[in-house]
C-alpha cells in the first residue's frame, strides 16, 4: 500500500503521483456505494497491481474542495482581476474574497492588464485597502514569470475571478505548453471566453497550479447570513457591543464605526452589505 497525490483525472482514470512516479490507478467499487469521488488534489492510499498501475482504495479527509473545476486540498486561490477592459471592480474581488474565506483557501489578488492603465491613484487604494490583510501582486503581459516567482512554492493553486480579466492569458505565460484556447473579450457581453479540458495539476515552481482558467461567477448558497461576516475577515479587529452583532442595524456596531471613521475602507463594507442582501434574499430550497 503506498500514499501520493491524484494529479489527474481522465476518463475514469486517476494519476497519482507518489515518489516522484506517476501510477494509472483507478478506483475501488466501493467508492460508489458510499458516492464518494476522488478528486484531482486529494491524497489517496492506492495499491499497486503491476509496475506503474493500481487501484485507489481510500481518499485521505480533504481540507476543502471545489465543484467546478473539481480540484481538493487548495492551498490558495489566485483571483484574478484587472485594471482595464474590463474595469477593476472592488465588489466583484470582494465576492470572490468572501468565496475563498467560506471555503477555507487562501485567497492571493492578482491584478493584471497593469500596462493599459495609469490610474495610480486606483492603484494605491487597492494596495491600501488589501495590501494589509492579502497577499496582493500587479502583473502585466510582459512581466507575468517575473512578478508570480515566488507565488506558487510548496502550495496548490486554483485560478478564479473576473471575466476576462486575463486568467488564460496568465496560465498560457506561465505554462505555454498548455495552449488554452482563448478569445478577446466579447464587447457585447463584456465576458472572456474559454475552453476547459479536463483537469490536470502542473508543477510550477516548486507548486502546483490547476490547468483551468478556473470560474468567474460563484454564489454563496452554502453559507448564510450570520457567518458571511466571518469572511471579511478586517471586520474582526472591530469589537461590537453585541456579540451577535450582524454590522447591518444593530447599534455601537464597531465595524460600522471604522468605516465612519475611515479605518475600514468603505467599499469593503459596502460589499459585505450586498452579499448579506443577497443572502438574506433568497428563497429556501426544500
Amino acid at each position: 500500500m503506498q500514499t501520493g497525490k491524484i494529479i489527474k483525472a481522465l476518463s475514469g482514470f486517476y494519476y497519482v503521483e507518489s515518489n516522484d512516479k506517476v501510477y494509472e490507478t483507478r478506483a475501488r467499487g466501493r467508492f460508489r456505494k458510499t458516492a464518494e469521488s476522488p478528486l484531482v488534489g486529494d491524497y489517496v492510499e492506492f495499491q499497486i497491481e503491476n509496475v506503474d498501475e493500481g487501484y485507489i482504495t481510500a481518499i485521505k479527509p480533504r481540507k476543502n474542495s471545489l465543484i467546478r473545476p473539481p480540484v481538493a486540498n487548495i492551498d490558495q486561490l489566485l483571483l484574478t482581476t484587472s485594471l482595464k477592459s474590463p474595469d477593476f471592480s472592488f465588489y466583484l474581488l470582494d465576492r470572490f474574497i468572501a468565496y475563498s474565506e467560506a471555503n477555507d483557501i487562501n485567497p492571493v489578488i492578482i491584478v493584471t492588464k497593469n500596462d493599459l492603465s495609469d490610474d495610480e491613484a486606483l492603484i494605491e487604494e487597492i494596495k491600501s485597502v488589501y495590501g494589509p490583510i492579502y497577499e496582493v501582486h500587479f502583473t502585466d503581459k510582459n512581466h507575468i514569470n517575473e512578478d508570480l516567482a515566488d507565488v506558487f512554492d510548496g502550495k496548490t493553486s486554483v485560478l478564479a475571478g473576473q471575466s476576462g480579466a486575463g486568467k488564460s492569458t496568465l496560465l498560457n505565460t506561465l505554462l505555454p505548453h498548455l495552449d488554452l484556447k482563448t478569445n478577446e473579450i466579447s464587447n457585447a457581453l463584456n465576458r472572456g471566453k474559454h475552453t476547459t479540458r479536463h483537469v490536470e495539476l502542473i508543477n510550477i515552481s516548486g507548486g502546483f497550479i490547476a490547468d483551468t482558467p478556473g470560474f468567474a461567477t460563484i454564489d454563496f448558497l452554502n453559507i448564510d447570513k450570520y457567518n458571511i461576516k466571518f469572511c471579511f475577515i478586517d471586520f474582526n479587529e472591530y469589537s461590537c457591543k453585541f456579540r451577535e452583532c450582524l454590522h447591518i442595524n444593530e447599534p455601537k456596531c464597531g465595524v460600522k464605526a471604522a468605516v465612519e471613521t475611515g479605518e475600514l475602507a468603505q467599499s469593503r463594507y459596502d460589499s459585505y452589505v450586498k452579499i448579506y442582501n443577497e443572502i438574506d434574499n433568497r428563497k429556501e430550497r426544500y
